[in-house]
């Protein structure tokens, strides 16, 4: 994700970095008054103009508490971490004020953490050594400050902290009650305020019951793990030091094995949820999100921007420099919107559709009377809008500035003097770059000049943020690379940083990555599809091979050719992989993406068997030796083609996966629920439907073994979807286990899980397809 609304200082700010050894004589956080005393003078611009009192604040139902930061002990960590990995990511880079120094997510201790250094130097330090993933990163345009978000336990709930650059000051801004989410917004342009979306908490079960108060200590998946997994099956897998140890985990009276959930009265585990009426529960109710002005220095008293009742997304994009306008993206999937709203008294001036993708949808000019939008209003794809505002953020007038026939605009960067546009292009699933500049056009929207197109040494560009005066920050990945960053100033080539890693350590020496191969087909209904096929390294050209289909997450999710250290596993022990984008998948047009809504998804169903057909003609993938495979939207497609498609596979690999909408709909978080409501649909109105298309009123027709895997803090999809599907299957006498990983969340993120989940998919897909 990108967010040049993140880094700069604008024009004319004081600078307010303080110097190494110096001393801050500001009011400490903590401090009885939260605000400048009486006399003291603070030089920094405010979060907001002093205009008149705004209107009255929502209902508290409806409106998430403000935060108060809370200081934290210091977490700086060695400067390389104890176990380092050879082959390690980094990624999400923001850069320091003059652009010398970035602030970096990477993996290279075993667990996304927070780094920075400079860029052209090998002296990186690590800034936070707790162990929970962190998730997006941020340096405020003054330079004091860094703020990032992290996940605890490795679950789906964040939290937003900042620290300062050398490490010290770590605090805790929003999300520390373990019921609520905590998401990071822009900085204001002087750096005086960061946004900060939170959740407001719906009721837990365990504070309904009153087993947890906000005094006690936090429920126990928040605190930290030994990152051990449980399998429910016959394997026996287990991590120690070195990722797969020797302990193997115990199996319980009825075969399945010990869990990290305390089994109820005929379930695998316990639910958050109580059945309603017809025996499930509709979509939990949400309280809400309310997005604030936070000071991390605790001077000034959080500023409420905006609160959706209920709302599935909801964050601050952009401020304009002086603080009269904010950039708000909001909406459910497929439904985005872009709004521009008035600070002083929160009305909204403008609205406008935009694409899925990239949270960071645009930026303001300098003068806040041009609003930069990638948008795909009233399009197939996503183009570069320009906006013209008036004083009070009412539009004048919209047009398109920049576009490509058949590719999305998929990221959208502007530099700090906010002339310079960044974007970048999604061409068949490859990324392209083009520099523009910007110039003002009185009383209409600014308009761009020429492309400047800059060569990219890998395929695709996943974060664009500006480093200073004419420089760049990018973070790139490809097929044969691991997750790196790379800066250059503009117009020359990019140079990868010295902390990334190199392309030559992306994997052991002996077995390189599989460049994959676009291939294209036609769905049954004439549909165009396409996807990425990997030939397993040393068989003939036209030799039969076993074959993997992976899907993807999302749906709205597309297959890129990148690096995955699982389809590196794959093709080691002989399998092809052809990872197809079925209809729902983005990168393909609005059409392409909403043609799995409601009763579509029926044929995204058949889209897998006709790429499973494909992989056999044009692959050739052997048609006895086939196996379906993917985590997610990826994971419910894997259940559902077996269920579906029953004599297609031999078997299935269901990661993270959704059994049965409407429980999914009953357990997943309450905006999740909202946002994918417009997606699968409405748990209530649409409930025929929604049993209709859970691969659990199918689970009859199950004939092909099957592993699944969840992550136990998986708050997106809850892990009683696997559980109950592994369970139904063993009643039925087909072959089927469930590998748990602890301390992860929806996402795998740490090495040792990433190790044990792979070599498990491995040897289950081997010993499945062997001959």
């Amino acid at each position: 994700m990108t967010g040049e609304a993140t880094t700069g200082t604008a024009p004319g700010a004081p600078d307010t970095r303080i110097p190494p050894g110096s001393s801050d004589t500001r009011t400490p956080p903590g401090a009885s008054d939260p605000l400048t005393p009486p006399g003291a003078s603070d030089t920094r611009t405010p979060p907001l103009p002093a205009q008149e009192p705004a209107p009255p604040e929502p209902p508290e139902t409806h409106r998430a508490a403000a935060p108060a930061p809370v200081p934290l002990p210091e977490a700086e960590g060695p400067r390389d971490a104890v176990t380092r990995l050879r082959a390690h990511g980094c990624w999400y880079p923001s850069a320091d004020p003059d652009g010398t120094e970035a602030a970096f997510i990477c993996d290279r201790g075993g667990v996304p953490q927070l780094w920075a250094g400079p860029v052209d130097g090998e002296g990186v330090r690590l800034l936070d050594s707790s162990p929970d993933p962190v998730k997006e990163v941020s340096w405020s345009p003054d330079g004091r400050w860094i703020a990032y978000t992290t996940a605890p336990g490795g679950g789906e709930h964040s939290r937003v902290l900042c620290v300062r650059p050398d490490g010290t000051g770590r605090r805790l801004l929003a999300g520390a009650d373990p019921d609520t989410s905590a998401y990071l917004g822009c900085w204001a342009r002087d750096g005086s305020a960061v946004a900060v979306t939170l959740a407001a908490p719906a009721v837990s079960r365990a504070r309904r019951d009153g087993l947890w108060q906000p005094s006690d200590p936090a429920p126990a998946h928040w605190t930290a793990r030994d990152g051990r997994a449980t399998l429910l099956g016959t394997t026996a897998y287990a991590t120690g030091p070195g990722g797969l140890g020797t302990t193997a985990y115990a199996t319980g009276p009825d075969g399945l094995g010990t869990t990290a959930h305390a089994p109820g009265p005929g379930e695998l585990g316990t639910t958050a949820h109580a059945p309603g009426p017809g025996g499930t529960p509709a979509a939990r109710t949400g309280a809400g999100l309310s997005a604030y002005l936070i000071d991390p220095d605790g001077l000034a008293s959080p500023v409420l921007l905006a609160t959706e009742p209920d709302a599935p997304t909801l964050r601050v994009c952009d401020l304009t420099a002086d603080g009269r306008l904010a950039l708000l993206r909001r909406g459910p999937r497929g439904r985005r919107e872009a709004v521009v709203r008035r600070v002083v008294d929160t009305a909204t001036t403008f609205t406008l559709p935009v694409a899925d993708g990239d949270q960071w949808i645009g930026r303001f000019s300098p003068d806040g009377r041009t609003l930069w939008l990638r948008s795909d209003a009233g399009r197939e794809y996503a183009a570069l809008f320009a906006v013209a505002l008036d004083a009070d953020g009412t539009a004048l007038g919209t047009r398109v500035v920049a576009e490509r026939a058949d590719s999305d605009l998929d990221l959208l960067t502007l530099a700090h003097d906010g002339r310079t546009a960044v974007l970048a292009w999604n061409v068949r699933g490859a990324s392209e770059l083009d520099v523009v500049e910007t110039s003002a056009r009185p009383g209409a929207p600014d308009t761009t000049g020429p492309p400047r197109p800059v060569p990219l040494p890998h395929e695709v560009v996943t974060r664009i943020t500006a480093a200073g005066a004419g420089r760049l920050l990018l973070a790139l990945s490809g097929s044969q690379r691991r997750p790196g960053v790379w800066w250059a100033h503009e117009g020359v080539s990019l140079l990868r940083t010295p902390w990334s890693a190199r392309d030559e350590d992306t994997v052991p020496p002996g077995r390189p990555p599989v460049r994959p191969v676009l291939s294209r087909l036609t769905a049954r209904d004439g549909l165009p599809l396409g996807g990425w096929y990997y030939r397993a390294p040393g068989r003939a050209p036209q030799e039969p091979a076993p074959c993997v289909v992976h899907l993807h997450g999302g749906p709205e999710d597309q297959e890129r050719p990148v690096f995955d250290p699982l389809y590196h596993e794959l093709l080691g022990r002989g399998l092809d992989v052809f990872a197809p984008d079925v209809r729902g998948s983005g990168g393909h047009g609005r059409s392409f993406v909403d043609a799995d809504l409601g009763t579509g998804r029926f044929a995204a169903l058949d889209d897998v068997a006709d790429c499973a057909a494909h992989a056999v003609t044009a692959g050739p993938a052997d048609p006895t030796r086939l196996a379906v495979m993917g985590r997610s939207y990826g994971g419910y497609l894997t259940f559902a083609s077996l269920v579906w498609h029953p004599d297609l596979f031999r078997t299935g690999v269901a990661v993270c996966g959704m059994s049965d909408l409407l429980t999914f709909f009953a357990g997943t978080e309450p905006w999740i629920a909202e946002s994918a409501a417009h997606k699968y649909g409405h748990p209530e109105r649409d409930r025929e439907l929604l049993r209709t298309l859970s691969p659990m009123s199918r689970i009859d027709a199950l004939r092909a073994p099957l592993l699944a895997v969840h992550g136990e803090h998986d708050t997106n999809v809850p892990p009683g979807e696997s559980e109950q599907f592994v369970r139904a299957a063993r009643e039925r006498g087909v072959p089927a286990e469930l590998l748990v990983l602890r301390d992860e969340g929806h996402d795998f993120l740490r090495a040792e899980n990433r190790r044990l989940f792979r070599r498990a998919a491995g040897d289950w897909m081997e010993r499945h397809l062997r001959p």
